[in-house]
């Protein structure tokens, strides 16, 4: 067997594979971005207690942040992985880096559902009327 008859159609397959992987992963950011952008906006409102622009901003804030996190790890993990020399290993190599594309969405999507389900908790926590003192802390007034 040539090598120099299988390099052209090794190097065919990892363009493809790695084309494909890029393709697939930002088209899953874009859509997981927005669609956090859009339905987070009520959750974010209410976080910041009906401060509508705060929301916003920091919604907008947190998509851009989304993306350079996402998008810096789809291009970092294009290098990593195995040889690719048949079309097994390309599925094979294109299946793993896209669950590690869709492991990585999901973290960050509960990370930041975390976080902002604390500071809910907290804006709540304020508007909350003062407690009321238990009844045996009460004495009776004598007339």
């Amino acid at each position: 067997m040539n090598t120099n008859e299988t390099l052209p159609a090794a190097m065919t397959l990892i363009v493809w594979t790695y084309a494909i992987y890029l393709l697939v992963s930002v088209a899953l950011t874009v859509w997981v971005a927005r669609t956090l952008h859009k339905n987070g906006r009520i959750f974010l409102v209410d976080s910041f207690g009906g401060n509508e622009p705060l929301a916003d901003s920091v919604n907008h804030l947190l998509v851009v942040g989304f993306y350079l996190m996402n998008i810096g790890y789809v291009t970092l993990a294009l290098k990593y992985g195995v040889e690719i020399a048949n079309a097994r290993q390309a599925i094979e190599t294109f299946s793993t880096k896209i669950g590690l594309v869709l492991v990585v969405l999901g973290v960050m999507h509960f990370f930041n559902l975390f976080v902002f389900t604390q500071m809910r908790r907290r804006a709540l926590l304020h508007k909350a009327p003062p407690p009321v003192p238990h009844a045996a802390q009460f004495r009776p007034v004598s007339t």
